[in-house]
């Protein structure tokens, strides 16, 4: 009869344990892996598996959006200040690039060097990001985003004269980016592949 007790003992334990358990697991909920330090390898970062299957038909579901726009976030402050900082050059932020913006970024800071110019910025950070549309064009992924941000930005020349901005004011910016993604490659990564005013 004792040993009967013992059993039910165990038994209560081990349920309680269990409880306990999925009841910790629900307020501290799991690891996304998103919360580690920001690499240099923001190609990476960006969410690898947002498309599962263009058959699916929520193919952009709630989940998958909050995944993109940390990707999305990542990628805003990546573009931003390497395209403002003063070697006028893109380096961190090429593989986010597609080939249009590429280039105008590019004929942009060519035109800044040629003229001495030189840009100096500090990123604040972002007020927000929404996605504003989400379609498929062709075999592509398109999502356009919404950025409100705070920056300290202005551009100075060769003799340190500032042109434009103000070094010691944090300017409120607006920005629409449309970023994409072919959902037929293997390729995981999105690239900004226009900015809309």
């Amino acid at each position: 009869m004792s040993h009967s007790f013992e059993y039910i003992d165990i038994i209560l334990l081990v349920m309680i344990a269990g409880f306990i358990f999925l009841r910790l697991r629900g307020i501290l909920g799991k690891k996304t892996g998103f919360e580690g330090k920001i690499t240099r390898n923001f190609e990476k970062d960006f969410p690898k598996n947002i498309i599962k299957k263009k058959e699916k038909t929520n193919f952009f579901d709630e989940d998958m959006q909050k995944d993109f726009l940390v990707g999305a976030k990542i990628a805003y402050e990546t573009i931003i200040t390497d395209f403002s900082d003063s070697d006028n050059k893109l380096t961190n932020c090429k593989p986010l690039l597609g080939k249009k913006i590429y280039d105008q970024f590019k004929l942009a800071l060519i035109d800044r060097e040629s003229k001495g110019h030189f840009a100096e910025i500090t990123f604040i950070g972002i007020n927000s990001a929404l996605i504003k549309e989400h379609k498929i064009v062709e075999n592509n992924l398109e999502v356009t985003v919404d950025f409100v941000s705070e920056l300290i930005t202005c551009v100075r020349d060769k003799n340190k004269k500032i042109i434009s901005g103000d070094p010691e004011k944090i300017k409120k910016v607006y920005d629409t980016w449309r970023f994409s993604k072919n959902i037929k490659s293997t390729n995981p990564n999105w690239l900004l592949i226009d900015t809309i005013t």
